[in-house]
């Protein structure tokens, strides 16, 4: 939805988005870029189709814009979860 919004707003000629994510735990010794190195992590994989005529500027672009999507940084940030019995 982010992707399209911003590619819109630039009339940039996107047709379609197609967004496919996988999910798996790996262990966190085999994550070069990951802050933890004990135990197990979570990894989402996201595979992005962009339809139509762009520019390899603008593909670059919109992939930078799906990083920066509320839902992206909601997964990306810290998670803090209160539980209560009621």
């Amino acid at each position: 939805m982010t992707i399209a919004l911003y590619a819109r707003r630039k009339q940039w000629p996107l047709r379609a988005v197609d967004v496919t994510l996988s999910h798996s735990k790996i262990h966190a010794v085999d994550c070069a870029e990951c802050e933890t190195k004990e135990g197990k992590l979570d990894r989402i994989e996201t595979a992005i189709t962009l339809t139509g005529p762009l520019s390899p500027e603008q593909r670059e672009q919109l992939l930078v814009i799906a990083q920066k999507c509320p839902v992206h940084r909601t997964l990306t940030s810290e998670i803090n979860i209160r539980t209560r019995l009621v």
